[in-house]
């Protein structure tokens, strides 16, 4: 029987591009709606947390300020908690059935490149979780202490976040332009929402307090500016 007409077997997986190779997939166990409540329940006791302490260590925190805490705990949280579980865990991420590795497994819907051990999605994952993550925390250190640290630290943390983001919409969509290969499904819920959506707080809010941290060094350096010729007549008086 000549089986060269048959169509070939269905992926037995749901991600795209439907040819990746996923031999150890197993499919999630647990709902969506509960894999993200578990999630929200692990991370928003842990901001809240972080923002009381703050603000019981410097009262006179500003409501700015106590936001600024927040973004940056939830970023360090995510850096150096979910995202290291996918440093540890790639090669066998498609397989698992921990809340970490079902989360994962739900995202990697938007992008398959988490569950391939994609280069540069590994790289830049561990560059995240060892110097963004720790980066992140100090800044939510500095913050608290009211030290003029946090300013350039931020300058640094948002350009790479931005940096970041932008590197890893373009890298997908490029090769998507280039060599029509996609790694996310193209359903509403997995482009738009979460590979587009998830991903664009990171692009607003690092650009909010960028703005926000240049301003202020900007000021103090003119302020310092100003003071100079002041300072040189004393002299000269002298």
């Amino acid at each position: 029987m000549d089986h060269s007409k048959d169509p070939p077997p269905a992926p037995s997986h749901p991600y795209y591009p439907a040819v990746v190779s996923l031999q150890h997939f197993t499919a999630n166990e647990t709902p969506v709606a509960v894999l993200i409540a578990a999630f929200g329940g692990i991370i928003a006791p842990s901001v809240l947390a972080s923002v009381a302490v703050a603000r019981k260590a410097r009262p006179s925190l500003s409501n700015a300020d106590q936001l600024a805490i927040a973004w940056f705990v939830l970023c360090g949280f995510l850096h150096c908690v979910f995202e290291a579980y996918f440093i540890f865990n790639h090669g066998t991420l498609a397989g698992l059935q921990t809340l970490f590795g079902q989360l994962w497994k739900e995202y990697a819907l938007s992008d398959s490149r988490y569950l391939t051990s994609d280069p540069f999605v590994f790289t830049v994952e561990l560059i995240t979780v060892f110097v963004w993550g720790p980066l992140c925390w100090a800044i939510v250190m500095s913050i608290a202490r009211g030290s003029q640290l946090r300013h350039p630290l931020t300058i640094v943390m948002c350009v790479g976040h931005l940096y970041g983001v932008a590197l890893y919409y373009l890298t997908s969509m490029s090769e998507y332009y280039l060599n029509g290969v996609s790694h996310s499904r193209p359903e509403f819920l997995y482009f738009w929402v979460y590979y587009i959506g998830f991903n664009a707080p990171w692009v607003v809010v690092p650009g909010i307090l960028l703005h926000k941290s240049v301003s202020h060094v900007k000021r103090g350096l003119e302020s310092l500016e100003r003071l100079q010729p002041a300072n040189t007549v004393s002299k000269k008086v002298d």
